[in-house]
């Protein structure tokens, strides 16, 4: 195995491989792994950008890309935010449209010799997605989605995230410490004091996040840390290993850094 994959990864959100790197990085495994990250383009708040979710679903992805030996695809940037539709600058796509587009690929991917796909979501809402893992799994293919939320409370815990999953819906502490990390640049100020906490949200899917938050957010960020953001990381690094040997469990691979 080369370190091609961590290469990759070091180079924003568009990854840099050549068709050689792809060639070279599938010689040494029997079964090649494919991550794909699925953000959105909703609002965030006052202080975080609209591509919120597709930055956060990247730098997931890219700290995988530096352990595995993964071929790590560009991200699907707009998905499924109708809850959002309210706000200025969101952008939906249909659950029918996303499924199409990541079997899509899937199956591109298939035909070009790479057999199993990760699919990284950076966005709750993206509901379908799950539909699109359990209907590839029936069919005999090789797919997983990425990160559980088993996954999400390893890293809490160990990151030290203070708010628990059901109050950090939106722009909370979770996303504003990977961003802080990842891509401090674009945090705005007022994250310090814009928390806001709404746990009762049966009716979200009828009456939309208008109905539970005036400012788009609804979470700690306050407590977002560039400390934390990194330990997030590292943590869903990790746990992404159970992952890969549940697709390759011919390859015995191991991460390429520890």
């Amino acid at each position: 195995m080369s370190g091609s994959g961590a290469c990759a990864a070091g180079f924003g959100l568009v990854p840099t491989d050549t068709t050689e790197d792809v060639r070279a990085r599938g010689a040494g495994v029997s079964t090649q792994v494919a991550v794909l990250p699925v953000g959105s383009f909703e609002q965030h708040g006052p202080f975080l950008p609209l591509a919120t979710d597709t930055l956060v679903a990247c730098a997931v992805a890219r700290e995988i890309a530096a352990a595995y030996p993964v071929h790590l695809l560009p991200p699907l940037t707009v998905s499924c935010s109708h809850e959002h539709a309210a706000w200025p600058g969101t952008v939906s796509i249909s659950a029918v449209t996303l499924h199409a587009v990541v079997r899509d690929i899937a199956d591109s991917l298939r035909r070009s010799g790479v057999e199993a796909l990760v699919v990284v979501n950076g966005h709750g809402g993206n509901y379908v997605l799950g539909n699109v893992v359990q209907e590839a799994s029936a069919r005999g293919e090789r797919m997983a989605l990425f990160p559980a939320a088993e996954d999400w409370e390893t890293a809490c815990e160990r990151a030290g995230v203070l708010t628990s999953l059901l109050t950090d819906m939106h722009a909370g502490e979770i996303e504003t410490s990977i961003l802080l990390h990842a891509h401090p640049e674009f945090v705005r100020p007022g994250h310090e004091s814009a928390d806001f906490t709404a746990d009762d949200r049966r009716h979200l899917l009828t009456v939309g996040m208008s109905a539970y938050t005036e400012s788009g957010v609804i979470g700690r960020p306050s407590l977002g840390s560039a400390e934390k953001g990194k330990e997030l990381l590292a943590s869903l690094a990790e746990s992404f290993g159970s992952y890969f040997a549940l697709l390759t469990p011919d390859d015995g691979a191991t991460p390429v850094r520890g």
